[in-house]
């Protein structure tokens, strides 16, 4: 876990320093409601203020989190912290760490989004070579993925 000393890691790959720059550029141009990105000189760790919605217990309360991003990512998730001094809740332990866990209901509700957000409906670019890797029920998991498009 993050520690006061700089966490011993690999260097962003192409793909995730690519896809970071995008995402970067995204959340400058259109930030999330209640989100605000604090600029500093490192893609590979960000520092994001969160700001209590309102109408609930953390209304205008302000946090920080940080988001470590991994070599490989968006195929690996990144790891996400609260800084001091992390919001009282259930779920959020003194030290930043967050218990988030993904359940049914929730992958549910991220790919209700993922269809809701595409702007057109056709295959993956890759799809006949994927599909062709993929023989004999090869699982997702152990698929290398092919990092194509991030508009849809």
């Amino acid at each position: 876990m993050i520690s006061s000393a700089a966490p011993s890691r690999k260097a962003l790959s192409k793909i995730a320093c690519g896809r970071l720059q995008k995402e970067l550029v995204e959340w400058q141009v259109n930030p999330p409601s209640g989100f605000k990105h604090k600029v500093t000189d490192n893609l590979q760790s960000w520092i994001i203020e969160v700001v209590g919605a309102p109408g609930t217990l953390y209304a205008n309360e302000t946090y920080q989190l940080q988001i470590d991003f991994p070599e490989h990512y968006p195929m690996e998730a990144p790891q996400v912290i609260f800084l001091p001094a992390a919001p009282l809740h259930p779920h959020i332990y003194s030290n930043g760490h967050i218990c988030l866990a993904m359940t049914v209901s929730s992958i549910c509700v991220s790919i209700v989004s993922m269809l809701s957000s595409s702007t057109r409906k056709q295959r993956p670019a890759d799809n006949d070579r994927y599909v062709r890797k993929c023989k004999n029920g090869r699982s997702p998991k152990e698929t290398r993925w092919w990092f194509h498009d991030d508009k849809v």
